[in-house]
């Protein structure tokens, strides 16, 4: 009897000393986890495991799999004893059926993954679509300088969009790179935390609703453009084509989905495709003709601010790109990818703002194809203006979610009640604010119906804050401690330049469309 009293005791205190050893062991690896050593406990391993969990349910909503092994947290890792499964993030031994975030990684290993050359077609739809049209008119206001502002653009879009990746991800205590983070707004969170933790994301969505919106007007508007002078004898303006382009695309108003318009994705892009190579290809029929004289070395101090603006707009990509990193199958090549798109874009868009500007000098419109002959004109204008009725859901769908997610579906937060019943049916306020959107654009091409400075306006307000300030300042903030000198001067020199010309083009932007609207300027 007193033998086994004593057995008791024995391991009442063993386990007593073993739990206070765990949890110093605890304490002391995490000291030594934020001053940048490998941390050495499971104990650890699952909160990281659970805070990873936690961010991502509150981000995107899903039920992920409960977290095994809570209850053998404290012992440490090589007994052999407590194994961490169901961890759909990040497993620290790396063993275990469920695949976990990898280094370079996703967050959900069970949707179907992108190819690297399916993601660069991506990339290349955004910064090669039919905005490209007004690359020759900043070639008339910026000359040379233009040219080397296009491969500029190109070259800090292309890092700026490297960075941005880059701030998706931390060390773990292994020293491997983790996917903490979903999209733009988690990063801008992540840098306006722990004071204004919400305070990025509503900067970001305010500026991806503006640039989305304006995206949208710019169809609405280039439509008209088209029409107008796809038709010169027809007694109607070009604010009457807008209002005609506008119907088309009321039915945009009941889309759930892009399901039903993703499909014409690809022969919108073919027909833009064929479009360029018919412009190039009549510019070089009349290559004898060609005015090099008139590609000046100094610029339009008053307009080239503006052209600023187009050029950075065409460029602009950042906004999906940490979805579109997450859905490759292979992330390493993410790197890659951006630099051949990129690369092809610059020379693409060079050659093509070069030769159209060279072919009409100081005749160039602001969208190239009117001054196409009329024989041609019509044709080649009413497939882009096909194309832009085509390719009109899918900024209008993208402003329609974040407007739907900020304000109506914000987890119970919401200033409004959900757009969407419990059967998933569309409610009438839910309609209304897709009609509401659809006339805003068109009130807006009407009232202002000029597709340089408008392109330019939203380049300088959004674009340049998109693609430039934002990755360059989030980038220091959550990177800092692992910066190079030379990273630092480069994201404070985009910064400060991004800056520069943000408010430049703006301040000229607003003065164009001002004038423009005072003394009744057409394009």
């Amino acid at each position: 009897m007193a033998h086994l009293i004593r057995h008791k005791l024995s391991n009442k205190l063993t386990n007593a000393a073993q739990t206070v050893s765990n949890k110093s062991q605890a304490k002391v690896s995490g000291v030594f986890a934020r001053l940048g050593f490998q941390a050495a406990t499971d104990e650890e391993g699952v909160g990281f495991a659970e805070c990873d969990d936690l961010d991502y349910d509150y981000r995107q909503g899903m039920q992920m799999d409960v977290l095994q092994g809570e209850d053998e947290g404290g012992q440490v890792e090589g007994e052999g004893e407590g194994e961490l499964d169901g961890d759909s993030h990040y497993q620290r031994d790396g063993t275990g059926h469920a695949p976990g975030l990898k280094t370079g990684g996703s967050l959900d290993e069970e949707k179907p993954k992108i190819t690297t050359w399916e993601a660069g077609w991506n990339v290349t739809n955004a910064i090669q679509g039919m905005f490209v049209l007004g690359l020759p008119y900043a070639i008339l206001h910026g000359g040379y300088l233009g040219l080397f502002l296009i491969i500029f653009a190109a070259v800090v879009c292309c890092y700026t969009g490297k960075i941005l990746i880059a701030c998706l991800y931390e060390e773990d205590e292994d020293g491997r790179q983790v996917r903490v983070r979903d999209s733009y707004v988690d990063i801008a969170n992540a840098c306006c935390a722990p004071r204004f933790p919400a305070l990025g994301g509503h900067v970001v969505n305010v500026a991806q609703i503006i640039e989305l919106v304006m995206t949208c007007i710019l169809y609405v508007v280039v439509s008209g453009n088209l029409m107008v002078n796809s038709f010169p004898g027809f007694p109607v303006s070009q604010k009457a084509w807008s209002v005609v382009a506008t119907v088309a695309l009321l039915p945009c108003a009941f889309l759930k989905n892009l399901k039903a318009v993703s499909k014409f994705s690809l022969l919108c892009t073919l027909a833009h495709f064929v479009i360029n190579v018919l412009v190039i290809a009549y510019c070089l029929s009349r290559a004898r003709d060609w005015a090099w004289d008139k590609v000046k070395f100094y610029i339009d101090v008053k307009k080239f601010p503006i052209s600023i603006g187009i050029i950075v707009f065409s460029y602009t990509s950042q906004i999906f790109l940490p979805s579109l990193e997450g859905n490759m199958s292979k992330p390493s090549e993410f790197h890659c990818m951006m630099d051949w798109t990129h690369i092809s874009a610059c020379v693409l868009k060079g050659l093509f703002a070069l030769v159209a500007y060279l072919t009409w000098a100081d005749a160039t419109k602001e969208v190239i194809t009117d001054n196409l002959p009329s024989t041609i004109r019509a044709v080649v204008n009413i497939f882009l203006v096909s194309k832009a009725l085509l390719s009109y859901p899918l900024p209008f769908f993208a402003a329609v979610e974040v407007l739907e997610k900020s304000f109506f579906q914000d987890g119970g937060r919401a200033m409004f009640p959900d757009c969407y019943g419990p059967t998933g049916q569309l409610k009438s306020w839910g309609l209304g604010l897709r009609i509401g959107l659809v006339v805003f654009t068109l009130l807006m091409a009407v009232f202002v119906p000029h597709f340089a400075l408008l392109m330019g306006l939203t380049g300088s307000l959004t674009g340049a804050g998109l693609c430039f300030l934002l990755p360059s300042l989030f980038h220091l903030k959550l990177q800092w401690r692992k910066l190079l000198w030379h990273h630092v001067f480069f994201d404070v020199a985009i910064f400060v330049i991004g800056g520069i010309c943000a408010i430049s083009g703006f301040i000229h932007s607003v003065e164009g469309l001002i004038e423009a609207y005072t003394y009744d300027l057409h394009d």
